[in-house]
């Protein structure tokens, strides 16, 4: 029977941590259907499938943001236009950084939402989609403030940086210039705005995933790679269009311009109108629609060969 608090049983005992982001953790971790570590590495892993396996479309959908004037506004003549340039190897730009930032941050929502999820499913091991939204929004906080916001901050300004001359020679110059010129907060530059984002993201996006399972279930769709992929690409869809404002507005905030989030919106709205804030949506679409599929399809892969093997390493 699920339980609705986040204290463990009475007939059970948990080490009483002292901080209480920790306690807050392992009240969420206990009890959960995938063991924390599953969820956390089988996350993780296909986090980092997902990012380099769509990158090129994360890497124009952030140069159309940024607003240069001088690029072509079709993604695809844009692509066309860094390779001749620059070559093939351009459209990794910032690569090293996002799919880091990606196990991290996969890694960190399965297992929150995992965890979340336990705790509020019905009597019969259903989640509402009201409680699905809630898990995935706090999922999505968690995953910010531990993971996205500094790797999102390198990614946006090496992209930014390669628009002309370059300072920065990789990533790892890249962040040491960041560190060195604005200290560690310059890598939480973008945090607010990058914090909505993100958990208006893993909301509609693990929300409508698990919706969509659900609603499976009660027409008997087996689940398998397939429908997984099928429905983690159809979850993407819907997050695009419903949260590409705010990811327009979180780019401008962090390329190396730096402009503040009201100045972002207001330059956006007068120099665009609001149609401004869905630019890049295209490439945004192409990169959620397969990365939808792959993180949930690959997440559901991993975690089924994990569990087993993790569970009898603890017990012997």
């Amino acid at each position: 029977m699920a339980a609705t608090h986040l204290s463990p049983p009475h007939n059970e005992r948990l080490p009483p941590p002292k901080d209480k982001v920790l306690l807050f953790i392992l009240a969420l971790t206990h009890h959960s259907a995938h063991p924390p570590l599953v969820s956390l590495l089988a996350g993780g892993m296909a986090g980092g499938v997902e990012a380099a396996t769509t990158y090129p479309f994360e890497f124009a959908k952030t140069r159309l943001q940024l607003g240069d004037r001088a690029a072509p506004r079709n993604p695809v003549h844009l692509l066309r236009q860094v390779v001749a340039t620059d070559g093939l190897g351009a459209l990794y730009t910032g690569c090293s950084s996002l799919v880091v930032g990606t196990m991290l941050k996969a890694g960190v929502r399965f297992l929150c939402f995992d965890a979340i999820k336990n705790r509020l499913v019905d009597d019969a091991g259903r989640l509402s989609p009201a409680h699905g939204i809630l898990a995935g929004m706090v999922a999505g906080g968690f995953e910010s403030v531990l993971a996205v916001t500094p790797t999102e901050r390198i990614k946006t300004a090496l992209i930014d940086d390669a628009k002309g001359p370059r300072k920065a020679r990789g990533a790892l110059h890249g962040t040491y210039m960041l560190v060195s010129q604005q200290g560690l907060r310059g890598l939480y530059r973008g945090l607010i705005p990058t914090t909505v984002k993100q958990s208006a993201t893993s909301a509609v996006r693990m929300g409508s995933y698990n919706w969509l399972k659900e609603t499976g279930k009660d027409y008997a769709i087996p689940v398998n790679g397939v429908t997984t992929f099928l429905m983690g690409s159809l979850a993407g869809t819907i997050t695009v269009y419903a949260t590409q404002p705010f990811d327009t507005v979180k780019t401008r905030v962090q390329g190396m311009g730096q402009p503040g989030m009201s100045q972002a919106m207001a330059e956006l709205l007068r120099e665009e109108g609001v149609r401004g804030f869905w630019r890049g949506s295209t490439m945004r679409l192409g990169r959620l629609v397969l990365s939808g599929g792959i993180v949930f399809a690959a997440y559901e892969q991993f975690a089924a060969v994990l569990a087993p093997v993790l569970s009898s390493r603890s017990l012997s």
